[in-house]
């Protein structure tokens, strides 16, 4: 009896969900496929429930879908953290980009930024996105003699 019970209750929590107004949605998530499965299961008729078979079925597909939906979010964050990683290793590199009008700039990157859609490279006190980075090249490191005033080894 407590397995009506809790399909009942599930179904009035729905109904009185559906008074509320419309919100606009995308797509579906886990809890609009329990009030969907709980409204299936107060619509059936009782002398022919609904196979079991089906219901699995039915839960393997939702599950499927959450895990799929889950590994789009997770490729998302490591397409970032790539970017992110690419756009630093840049720093205090010769880099030639191309500007809004296609004209190609040359100048050493002195900042990466963080912006929504994606790293942004400062080079010459502009910023340029890290998907117009044409080339990059080596920049040697610049060593500066270091004066002491010890006197010469003997």
């Amino acid at each position: 009896m407590s397995t009506i019970e809790s399909v009942s209750s599930a179904s009035s929590a729905y109904s009185g969900a559906a008074s509320l107004p419309p919100a606009k949605k995308t797509s579906l998530g886990s809890e609009d496929f329990m009030r969907l499965l709980a409204v299936q299961f107060q619509s059936q008729d009782p002398m022919k429930p609904m196979e079991d078979t089906a219901f699995i079925a039915q839960m393997a597909q939702f599950s499927a879908l959450d895990q799929s939906s889950s590994l789009v979010k997770e490729m998302a964050l490591l397409r970032a953290d790539q970017q992110n990683l690419s756009a630093s290793s840049m720093l205090g590199r010769n880099v030639t980009v191309t500007d809004e009008d296609g004209m190609p700039v040359m100048g050493q990157v002195s900042a990466v930024e963080n912006s929504d859609k994606g790293p942004v490279l400062l080079i010459d006190g502009h910023r340029f996105s890290l998907s117009s980075v044409q080339r990059v090249e080596y920049t040697p490191p610049v060593y500066t003699q270091i004066q002491t005033d010890l006197p010469p080894a003997a």
